[in-house]
């Protein structure tokens, strides 16, 4: 069996946290006691955010079957056309690589 994704976001999580911040970014539909819709985020926006010394970086994760959205792959491309390093990984390796291009 596969890990998750969850999984995964954990263990870069932990591991990127040695070379700077890690921040979750949350987006998607919520709703509140009321059952209110409440939606939050960019659609299509990475799962974490990275900032290091003088860079940003953007991570989608997935694991090794999970595919990304056209609103997710849009905005890699946003963020890597304004300069920023952003992209899908799969493992703590895959991260780590991206951090350090």
């Amino acid at each position: 069996m596969g890990r998750s994704e969850t999984d995964i976001q954990s263990n870069i999580r932990l591991e990127l946290s040695k070379h700077g911040k890690v921040f979750r970014m949350q987006s998607g539909m919520f709703y509140t006691d009321s059952g209110a819709k409440i939606r939050i985020g960019i659609p299509g926006m990475s799962d974490l955010l990275f900032v290091g010394q003088g860079f940003t970086a953007w991570l989608e994760v997935k694991n090794a079957k999970g595919r990304p959205s056209k609103e997710q792959l849009n905005f890699i491309s946003e963020m890597q056309k304004l300069g920023h390093r952003a992209g899908i990984v799969r493992s703590v390796e895959d991260a780590l690589k991206l951090i350090s291009d």
